[in-house]
């Protein structure tokens, strides 16, 4: 289990589908992100079954309240000539948490985590060209632009996607500078 200072990210639980689908059935979080939104609370246990099991995948939890409000973690890289000791951020948010700065906060921790504890040597931050919230958490989380290409998704044949770049190296210069 990962901690922030209002967050806790810990793995997935079956019981965690009720509070998956109140935020993946908002039209306005899953095409954004690439995915449809979900249809039943069930189709929410499936996701956690299948997609949220994969290691350092984690449920985003609210300290107040104990709900989980997200997911974040990371993914394969969608940058076919990442290297080897890299990985992808990715994350969601219910959409009642937006513009608090939450996911930022969830971002310097997963940075912390993939760069100290899993040994990556650099980590990748993609969105899609219109999803100017998401811009502005890479942005936030100090990732360098690095280029746009289109990839397509079940929603969007040849969507513009924006590729975002962090080391090791220029995270620790930042962190001790």
């Amino acid at each position: 289990m990962l901690k922030t200072e209002r967050t806790l990210l810990r793995p997935f639980t079956e019981g965690d589908a009720e509070d998956l689908y109140a935020y993946a059935k908002d039209p306005r979080v899953g095409p954004i992100a690439g995915w449809k939104p979900h249809g039943s609370v069930e189709e929410s246990r499936e996701i956690i079954r299948t997609v949220f099991t994969s290691p350092d995948t984690f449920a985003v939890v609210d300290r107040e309240t104990g709900r989980v409000i997200g997911s974040a973690g990371f993914v394969k890289p969608h940058h076919k000539n990442a290297c080897p000791s890299s990985s992808e951020i990715g994350y969601a948010l219910s959409p009642d948490f937006w513009g608090r700065g939450i996911i930022p906060e969830v971002v310097a921790e997963l940075l912390r985590y993939g760069f100290e504890d899993l040994g990556f040597s650099e980590i990748w931050c993609t969105h899609y060209e219109e999803n100017h919230r998401s811009r502005r958490v890479i942005e936030k989380s100090g990732f360098l632009y690095a280029f746009t290409e289109k990839l397509s998704d079940e929603f969007f044949p040849d969507r513009p996607t924006c590729f975002y770049f962090l080391t090791r190296d220029i995270w620790e210069a930042r962190r001790h500078g």
